[in-house]
């Protein structure tokens, strides 16, 4: 009798993978990122976390979070918090660190393996608290880098680390549909329910934890 696929749940740090992504030069195909953990046991969920600018009229992250939404992924958002620095410089804070920690601790009876997609050392805790439970965690971040992007710790504290430039032929966009590099984050095209092209590429914009 052969055994049971694994049970496996995706968890994305948006702005952590997008700023990973952006070092490496390469965009991230959401679809085929989707379909290669789907290949590898049964794929319960595909959460991805990010904050929003919500009084911005036009935002480069949105078309590709209803793109998500719409094609198997469950989107997380909350809106971002705007404050001025000590130098009078405006900045925007969004951080998901939290609904991601909770999400991941109430399905974890649920998993044989946590995916998480993230370089943020804050995450220690959380895959602790999750191998506690017997969930096997797999981090993805990068290493190639300078500095790397991986913080140690996390590391050091996964089941196993896997580096997103192993991943690049399996999840990265075809080169004939990367557009120019001054047309990169022009993503104010329609999104449709059900869509089979390739997700958007989006430009958040630069957020501080």
């Amino acid at each position: 009798m052969s055994p049971s696929p694994s049970r496996i749940a995706l968890f994305i740090d948006g702005a952590n993978l997008h700023a990973t992504s952006r070092t490496l030069d390469f965009d991230i195909d959401y679809r085929r990122l989707l379909n290669e953990f789907q290949s590898r046991g049964t794929l319960l969920r595909a959460f991805y976390y990010s904050a929003i600018v919500e009084d911005e009229e036009f935002s480069s992250i949105r078309p590709l979070l209803d793109w998500l939404d719409y094609n198997g992924y469950t989107v997380v958002t909350k809106p971002t918090k705007e404050f001025v620095d000590p130098s009078g410089r405006r900045k925007v804070k969004g951080n998901m660190n939290i609904e991601l920690a909770v999400d991941a601790m109430e399905l974890a009876g649920k998993l044989d393996e946590m995916v998480l997609v993230s370089g943020d050392g804050g995450f220690r805790s959380l895959v602790e608290a999750v191998q506690r439970r017997g969930v096997r965690v797999t981090v993805v971040s990068t290493m190639a880098s300078r500095p790397p992007m991986i913080a140690d710790e996390l590391r050091r504290q996964a089941d196993v680390f896997t580096d997103l430039t192993e991943l690049q032929g399996k999840i990265g966009r075809d080169l004939s549909e990367r557009p120019p590099a001054r047309e990169r984050g022009d993503v104010r095209g329609t999104t449709l329910r059900g869509s089979t092209t390739a997700a958007p590429r989006a430009e958040p914009d630069e957020l501080i934890p």
